[in-house]
């Protein structure tokens, strides 16, 4: 297959340093095939391992195919929308990219997350850099940089003969009768392309170990995009015009549900080789209207949110040899986020009325920025990576009301408060990175470093202003049934982070590996919560109502990855042992605890290889989380050991999937999953909200079909 790749750029090759994950996962192969070449048409594909391959017949939630990275984690939130923390930091904290394009939640709640905008079945190629980033990759984050992508445009190796390409998956999951499908099909001559791509997902909310229901995990998701691409001898021009809509999605730790999320998105990229070097330039928008409410019987309730975020934004990089030893790169980005947040009045109800109350008004968040890098190979064995970056953020909000009935004197008086203070807010953040790598041998290898990172509050963490315990419990993506109060002062959070990667491996890099990541992360101005009251949402439990503040905290903890070749013989095939484990510790500077940090555990896998068949024994141990935040009452869970089995079929043409997930059917809390309120709810509101269980034993078949 012919496809248009652009030339690799150098931090993605083998001079990717410090705590970027270059492989997939340590459980297969290379995410993408390594491209060493300078054209930008090149013959090669974006394949994902083994592995991964098997999970999205088991998930269709990208976010899920993340795990299998080392230092990355999960927030329990929808069936297809759960939020990314990369050691111990979540969510907005990271930058994520989905097909080079930068999108934010439209969500009070965040449950139109940026990766659920590119189903698990449509991701072609994944790439995780945790901590120490470049600043080529992004700056306003602090935690690390997720990029996905779809599949790139293929074009005809004939001139005389046009290309048709096509594929058809079908994915069904037993535990809730999960099925999901996807068409793809696309025509192309040597010089234009042309593709469309169907995907749709639905499930019932799934059951627990114990074979109970996990109310409120039902979704349905419906995405449609077309591609056109047109290369030429030195350049590629691409164009991705997609359409996503979510009729509903439940969340099992919110008080509302998804009961729809639309979405219009324009990509368009333009890659352009000179003498002098590269060229890439990118367009991106995105239209979202979001709505929370109640759809069905497992949570009931009476209130429409609604929302409508646009992003929108540009990036232009440039990528110039300077000579033999170095390569600069320079680059300019604009991205503008505009959101308005607003609660229409609900008739006959004695708080929600007579007004529309308005959480965010016209709020606006635009980010400016600029970046340079050198990277330099200087001799066999040493090569660095020096950057800097600013970035200049302006955030302001127009003016806001609350519902205004006679229940309402509470925040009456905060949006007064609210309408009189300053609200526009300019940030100047300066980014940093210094890394080296040394070969030491062919059989050893340790790249180290420092990045100075920044990142600016978000418009819900700087304005979202009620402070009446229902206007605040609306705020919050933490899934922790708590109120939240936003702070219009807050200072951008600003991280120090050293670390060193060990790298031992054979000679060939093909029999075994074990790299070893220890970090530390010292976050100035660390935007926590400080609790200004507390509610009894029934009359057993007690939660907080807490506002955002900058503090001071610490993140230090050690990611480990390996792989060994256990056989290579004509009767079982090749086989091989991989693993992760990830250690975590997240603290304020008066050591209390953080909020979700994610326990110790481990990722095993024995995989066996021969001929078109692929098998394996995977295994997952999490030890019980002891360690909790006390001002947001986090539960504590206990450890678990989970099981799952999973084999492959490939023909020329086919493949089948067929695994089962939890194979002994185990009862198990959700270390990051938060409050079971739905269960809550529906059982009368007795007693406190537990922690949500995690999924029961499923069997997962899945078929795709080329043609």
């Amino acid at each position: 297959m012919k496809k248009m790749l652009r030339r690799p750029s150098l931090i993605q090759g083998a001079s990717l340093v410090l705590s970027t994950i270059a492989f997939t996962s340590a459980q297969a192969d290379t995410a993408v095939d390594s491209l060493k070449v300078p054209e930008v048409a090149v013959t090669a594909e974006k394949t994902l391992s083994s592995k991964i391959q098997a999970d999205k017949t088991a998930t269709p939630d990208t976010a899920e195919l993340l795990q299998d990275f080392p230092g990355v984690s999960l927030y329990q939130a929808g069936g297809v929308s759960n939020l990314p923390s990369i050691r111990g930091l979540n969510d907005d904290r990271i930058k994520i990219f989905v097909d080079g394009a930068e999108v934010t939640s439209a969500c009070a709640n965040h449950m139109n997350s940026p990766l659920s905008y590119l189903p698990a079945s449509s991701v072609a190629s994944i790439s995780v850099m945790a901590g120490i980033t470049p600043v080529s990759m992004g700056g306003d984050s602090i935690a690390g940089t997720i990029k996905v992508d779809s599949a790139t445009p293929a074009f005809s190796n004939n001139a005389d003969e046009l290309l048709y390409q096509g594929s058809f998956s079908t994915f069904y999951r037993s535990n809730n009768s999960g099925l999901s499908t996807a068409v793809n099909a696309s025509v192309a001559s040597e010089n234009l392309s042309l593709g469309f791509t169907g995907t749709t997902d639905r499930a019932q909310s799934y059951e627990d170990g114990n074979g109970n229901k996990v109310r409120s995990t039902q979704y349905q998701r419906n995405t449609q995009a077309v591609t056109f691409a047109a290369k030429g001898d030195d350049q590629l021009f691409s164009l991705k015009i997609s359409h996503q809509d979510v009729p509903y999605q439940g969340y099992v730790n919110q008080y509302m549900d998804m009961v729809g999320n639309s979405s219009d998105t324009i990509n368009a990229n333009y890659i352009r080789q000179f003498n002098w070097g590269e060229l890439d330039t990118r367009f991106y928008w995105q239209d979202v209207h979001h709505e929370m409410g109640f759809f069905s019987p497992e949570k009931t309730g009476n209130m429409p949110m609604k929302t409508h975020g646009q992003d929108y934004g540009y990036t232009v990089k440039a990528s110039i040899p300077l000579n033999d030893m170095h390569l600069l790169r320079i680059g300019n980005e604009f991205h503008r986020n505009k959101l308005d947040d607003f609660w229409p009045a609900v008739p006959g109800s004695m708080m929600m009325e007579p007004n529309t109350y308005i959480n965010i008004n016209n709020g606006r968040r635009d980010r400016f920025g600029l970046f340079a890098e050198v990277e330099s190979k200087w001799t066999d064995q040493w090569s660095t990576l020096l950057g800097i970056r600013d970035d200049y953020v302006k955030t302001s909000t127009g003016e806001v009301q609350s519902y205004g009935g006679m229940m309402n004197a509470i925040d009456d008086a905060a949006a007064l408060a609210f309408n009189a203070g300053n609200r526009l807010k300019g940030d100047n953040n300066i980014d940093a990175t210094a890394t080296a790598k040394y070969e030491a041998s062919n059989t050893q290898t340790l790249e180290f470093g420092y990045a100075r990172k920044t990142r600016s509050p978000s418009l819900y963490e700087r304005y979202s202003w009620g402070r009446g315990t229902m206007a605040a419990t609306m705020i919050g993506w933490f899934g922790d049934g708590n109120g939240y109060v936003g702070n219009a002062d807050l200072k951008p959070e600003t991280a120090n982070t050293v670390s060193a990667t060990f790298d031992w491996h054979d000679a060939n890099q093909q029999d075994w590996q074990v790299k070893l990541t220890p970090y530390f992360t010292y976050v100035q101005d660390y935007i926590g919560v400080n609790r200004i009251g507390t509610f009894n949402p029934g009359t057993d439990d007690t939660k907080a109502i807490l506002q955002f503040v900058n503090q001071n905290a610490q993140f230090y903890g050690i990611d480990m990855a390996w792989k060994h070749s256990l056989w290579d013989n004509s009767s079982f095939g090749k086989g091989r042992l991989t693993g992760l484990l990830g250690f975590n510790r997240g603290e304020q500077s008066n050591g209390d605890d953080l909020y979700h940090i994610m326990p110790l555990n481990i990722r095993m896998s024995l995989e066996q290889k021969k001929g078109a068949w692929a098998n394996a024994i995977d295994v997952q141990l999490v030890d019980r989380k002891s360690q909790v935040d006390t001002q947001r009452f986090e539960l504590k869970t206990a450890g678990y050991t989970l099981v799952n089995l999973r084999t492959a079929y490939q023909m020329q043409k086919v493949r089948l999937d067929l695994s089962v997930t939890n194979l002994f059917d185990k009862f198990y809390n959700l270390p990051l999953g938060g409050v079971d309120y739905a269960d809550w709810s529906a059982n009368g509101s007795v007693g406190q909200m537990g922690s949500v269980a995690g999924i029961g034993r499923s069997v997962n078949f899945g078929v795709n079909v080329d043609f």
